[in-house]
């Protein structure tokens, strides 16, 4: 007798092969059999109509913080993933010198728009060293297996000091211990080593993110510490505003080391062709052997913005920065008077020195309803400047009487980037390239403005099956997109396809009824901290372990997940 048997499912294999009708039997933790089985299972799930997925592998979170209080890791559980890889961007919490946290916790506020209050609540702080952070999270109840890496940003104050936060260069002793420590990290279980070099991430103060002036050298050199080991991924991000210069520093990264490394490439409208060029660059890079990947979403990077969101079109606004620490019912009260109304609408916004909030606030074209279901490719006939030329009205007026729908809790959809000719095909373009990985949804981050978790559903969702305003994917290479790919770019071998002898990480999926709902706004954060949470239906069982984690989205309190260490 076998501990679960899964019949009559539409086996994905993850191969990237065609479906096929099997059984598949699991005992222990390990897939045994699959095919025609006669025997019995403890348990078993009849999965007739529906498709029957590994489990899927998400290479970019940001749970640092929260893997410390949260053992189902919300809101990726509700998606179907099964492994979460942290450490991302060069932000997280460890290493860490006692007089040191509170400025992680602003740079993790900061960067990845992760409550302060909550994340002082709730990490308990019982590590200094990275070893330690491991041991650490080992002993943590956890629904799903949990992986990290080690952030640059974390590393240089802990070996700099105040001027490694300042972005002072690194001298060689400081370089070489950098490089002691990230080889160590690696060598007792971290997956790889990340950073940062945009000007988009920030601590809560402003100040820039430590790694963003570090020299080419000291890149090249912590990068030569991993390649010591012959295990390990590297991960960055940058501007690229001196695009031969920085693609550079990457290209040497990987070159030097012999190891993987992803970059983040993503379409903005103010450069919109230096995607391409990061593409080609990847591409020509990988003829030559030098193994570089491009990191993609399957969407559009999209800002969420409301009155119980982080963000709206009229935070700028002198009126309304007179209530916007007022609780909702208050702020809705205010705004439905119409003098109020009156009064805001012949207002400008007040600009901060930012420029992408800015454009962010005032691209009337690029405003949605995203609705329910949520739509991530609008018609840009459904903008809200289209409906103010229809309704001969202001985008302010449209947008201000969007924001008190749904009793003040609508969400207005930004898509920001990768949505330049108001479609998805950019995005087409990034998920066809030969050398790119599926990634980037910064799930456990950017609490109040961004809700990206959702990522893997989209990919097989809307690429798979729904989209209409371009061209599909077969579903087979999504699937393998978002298992095979992504668990093998880490090095994780034991995982990512349904093969016999493998881990029992599964999904039974009812594709035709897939759907990814509307975020809302929930206060379940420690100390009361807010965060937006998107829910999708259709995942029937989350399978971690050989165990029944998930079943219809809801948690069965099975805790079957672990730390995961490189090997």
């Amino acid at each position: 007798m076998y501990d679960l048997v899964i019949r009559n499912g539409t086996i994905y294999d993850g191969k990237g092969g065609k479906p096929y009708l099997a059984d598949l039997a699991v005992t222990g933790k390990t897939i045994t059999k699959i095919g025609i089985i006669q025997e019995s299972g403890t348990k078993e799930i009849d999965a007739e109509g529906k498709i029957v997925t590994p489990g899927f592998v998400d290479i970019h979170t940001h749970y640092d913080g929260q893997v410390t209080w949260d053992p189902y890791l919300r809101p990726s559980t509700y998606h179907g993933v099964t492994t979460v890889v942290m450490g991302n961007c060069g932000v997280g919490f460890s290493p860490c010198k006692p007089e040191k946290r509170d400025w992680l916790i602003g740079l993790m506020e900061g960067v990845e728009d992760i409550p302060g209050t909550a994340l002082h609540e709730g990490i308990d702080w019982e590590w200094e060293t990275f070893p330690e952070y491991l041991d650490t999270l080992e002993k943590k109840p956890l629904a799903i297996d949990v992986g990290t890496q080690i952030p640059h940003g974390a590393v240089r104050a802990f070996v700099m000091g105040e001027r490694g936060i300042t972005q002072e260069k690194a001298s060689e002793e400081e370089i070489s211990q950098m490089g002691e420590i990230v080889k160590e990290a690696i060598k007792i279980g971290a997956f790889g080593f990340s950073t940062s070099r945009t000007e988009k991430h920030r601590d809560s103060s402003g100040s820039l993110t430590p790694s963003i002036t570090a020299h080419k050298d000291e890149l090249v050199e912590i990068a030569k510490a991993v390649g010591e080991l012959d295990k390990g991924v590297l991960q960055g991000i940058s501007d690229f505003y001196d695009f031969q210069s920085e693609f550079d520093i990457f290209k040497e990264m990987s070159s030097a080391s012999g190891r993987p490394i992803s970059i983040t490439v993503e379409q903005q409208d103010a450069r919109p062709e230096w995607w391409l060029q990061l593409l080609d660059g990847i591409k020509e890079a990988q003829d030559n052997g030098i193994k570089m990947y491009g990191q993609v979403p399957p969407r559009a990077t999209g800002i969420l913005m409301g009155l119980t969101a982080s963000l709206n079109p009229f935070t700028l606004y002198p009126s309304f920065l007179e209530i916007s620490n007022l609780p909702l019912g208050q702020k809705v009260e205010s705004m439905k008077n119409p003098d109020f109304k009156k009064k805001i609408l012949l207002e400008k916004p007040v600009s901060i020195g930012n420029p992408l909030l800015d454009e962010i606030i005032t691209s009337f074209n690029k405003m949605f309803r995203l609705g329910e279901p949520a739509n991530y490719e609008p018609d840009p006939e459904l903008s809200v400047l289209s409906e103010s030329k229809r309704l001969n009205l202001t985008p302010q007026e449209i947008v201000y009487d969007m924001l008190l729908e749904k009793d003040g809790r609508a969400l207005i959809y930004h898509p920001l980037f990768n949505y330049e000719f108001g479609n998805l095909n950019h995005v087409e373009t990034m998920l066809k390239h030969p050398y790119t990985i599926a990634g980037l949804g910064d799930a456990g981050a950017h609490c109040g403005a961004i809700s990206d978790a959702s990522f893997p559903t989209t990919l097989i969702q809307h690429w798979g099956r729904d989209r209409d305003r371009g061209k599909k994917f077969p579903l087979e290479t999504l699937i393998r997109m978002q298992t095979y790919e992504t668990s093998q770019l880490l090095g994780i071998k034991d995982r990512g396809l349904l093969v016999e002898g493998l881990k029992a990480d599964i999904n039974v999926i009812d594709f035709d009824n897939l759907t990814i709902h509307e975020p809302e706004i929930v206060n379940d954060l420690p100390a009361g901290g807010r965060r937006l949470v998107q829910k999708a239906s259709g995942y029937s069982y989350t399978i971690v372990s050989g165990e029944i984690a998930f079943k219809d989205g809801e948690a069965t309190g099975k805790l079957n997940g672990q730390l995961i260490r490189s090997s």
